[in-house]
């Protein structure tokens, strides 16, 4: 997954960086530019030009510290992992700056102090000098320095402040390279052409989960900014027509997302694509309400597995666990939610500020310290891990099952076995229909909740033998070193028709082997029989 975002994460910079290097005008800085370039999938580092070449920017010398230096662009870009390319403020005459903010980013050359990621870094430095351009004193309240301490989105948002702060104060509406290499003596850098298809491809395979949909929408939303930036530019209409249909696939898989949202958050982990999800014939809205109003289906996975602790066990069970409820004094920690008032008013203080942030560093600051012990009524480690075991289900895909039966079957599967993949638990998985009609699927490394949807598009349509799956799935549980103690789950739509002399064996393997049945019925109503340790209807 994480593979799969991190190139996800650069596909629109190359796709910027060739179409900037190739179509669009190369400018240089003039005093007072906003410049920065790309260190490494979402992270930048920017500056301000001065003069002459000249770029004023922090560079950390020293674990949390930070210094004020005047670098050339090829020091300034020395980090960078993506091509060393500066992009620079800029309308549509050209490049944008003012003396005043040249002035303030040199005046403050020299400058040590503490150096952060989200506070005190090189952007905010870089606003702060923008901020000069109409005489602010900081440009900053006590209020904005307090949000940039606190959790974002995003672990470094101020590359958007200060864009943001170009665009108010410089003009700032459109973001061009400095051919600085080129100038230096260097042979100009060609761009090859990104492969198109396969960033598009890329985009529709990535595992659609909340965080990379959060990253996906980010690069829709600058998609479409770099877009609007470009617009009254002369660029070839194929490459114009190329950035349209890249910002359409992340448009489509950003509404498919939404759509499929119920049916992806009830199966956790299952890593479903765009591509899967339009490949497959599926109602995921109605999948998911089935999960949604079916607490039948989460609650039997919760009881499924080796050892099951009955639920008077478990509501005579009262566990202590730490709660945060009661204030007992004072302490020092960095905890921002909890910090005195008192530490704030160093904020409003220049020559303090640097000190407020040497405490947030070394945990020093006055904070409230809380604790508590409350008694819940749950479940220990250690009976947790006494019920953990792999699964075998047998679905019945005879012709009474088609409809709304086999949809809730459908659902209740995957549902189990997204829970199953976050606690690495198997999932053995046996289609059956008439006598000898059977097939198998085991999801592991390489068969996951993607391979299982596909798997479940199959059927027989025909008659039920229901003797032939559980055979096959007792002689699973026995012989497989991995399904100790398994629990059996049979799907259908009716009660399963055994004879006496099967029912006996069921039973004696049941014993033999310590695994349970549990009969799930996706229609009729719930009968008794003789060898179910529970039967549920869904």
């Amino acid at each position: 997954m994480l593979k799969w975002l991190a190139a996800f994460k650069i596909s629109l910079k190359i796709i910027k960086y060739f179409v900037d290097s190739t179509f669009r005008e190369k400018v240089n800085p003039v005093p007072g530019s906003v410049v920065y370039c790309d260190l490494l999938l979402a992270v930048e580092h920017s500056g301000i030009h001065v003069r002459d070449g000249w770029i004023s920017n922090i560079v950390v010398d020293a674990f949390a510290e930070r210094t004020v230096l005047l670098d050339q662009a090829g020091d300034f870009t020395s980090g960078s992992k993506l091509g060393r390319k500066i992009y620079v403020s800029c309308n549509s005459q050209g490049p944008v700056g003012h003396d005043a903010v040249a002035q303030h980013a040199e005046e403050r050359v020299g400058e040590r102090g503490f150096y952060g990621l989200v506070i005190k870094n090189c952007h905010q430095f870089s606003t702060e000098c923008v901020q000069k351009r109409q005489g602010a004193s900081r440009g900053f309240s006590l209020m904005d320095r307090l949000d940039a301490l606190l959790p974002e989105e995003t672990w470094e948002p101020t590359i958007q402040m200060l864009k943001r702060s170009a665009k108010e104060k410089l003009g700032a509406t459109k973001w061009r390279l400095w051919d600085w290499e080129n100038e230096a003596g260097a042979p100009p850098a060609i761009e090859e052409e990104p492969d198109w298809d396969a960033i598009n491809q890329q985009a529709r395979r990535l595992p659609l989960t909340p965080d990379s949909i959060l990253h996906l929408r980010q690069q829709l939303a600058e998609a479409r900014d770099y877009e609007a930036e470009i617009d009254d530019e002369n660029l070839p209409e194929p490459i114009r027509q190329r950035l349209r249909t890249y910002r359409q696939t992340l448009n489509d898989i950003s509404e498919v997302y939404e759509q499929a949202r119920d049916f992806l958050a009830a199966c956790p982990g299952a890593g479903f694509s765009y591509d899967d999800l339009k490949s497959a014939p599926e109602d995921f809205t109605a999948l998911a309400r089935q999960i949604a109003q079916n607490p039948q289906i989460r609650e039997l996975v919760r009881k499924m597995g080796r050892q099951h602790v009955s639920e008077e066990m478990k509501r005579q069970t009262r566990i202590p666990e730490a709660s945060r409820s009661e204030v007992h004094g004072t302490h020092r920690s960095n905890d921002l939610m909890r910090l005195l008032p008192s530490e704030l008013l160093n904020l409003e203080d220049e020559t303090l500020e640097t000190l407020f942030y040497a405490r947030l560093l070394e945990h020093g600051l006055l904070t409230y310290q809380l604790s508590g012990q409350t008694m819940v009524t749950g479940e220990t480690a250690e009976t947790r891990s006494r019920r953990t075991g792999p699964v075998v289900a047998c679905l019945d895909t005879s012709a009474s099952m088609q409809g709304e039966p086999l949809l809730k079957a459908k659902a209740l599967l995957l549902a189990v076995a997204g829970i199953l993949k976050q606690e690495d638990r198997s999932l053995h998985v046996i289609l059956f229909g008439a006598s000898g009609q059977l097939r198998s699927f085991e999801m592991d490394a390489n068969n996951d909740a993607v391979g299982l949807l596909a798997f479940l598009r199959q059927g027989f349509g025909g008659g039920t033998d229901f003797e032939t799956p559980l055979k096959q799935a007792l002689q699973l549980v026995e012989r497989h070193p991995g399904y100790i103690k398994a629990d059996v789950l049979m799907i259908s739509d009716g009660d399963c028709s055994l004879s006496d002399p099967f029912t006996q064996q069921l039973n004696a393997a049941k014993a033999r082997l310590n695994c349970r049945v549990h009969s799930v019925l996706c229609a009729g109503q719930r009968v008794p029989d003789r060898f179910s340790d529970e039967i549920v209807v869904l």
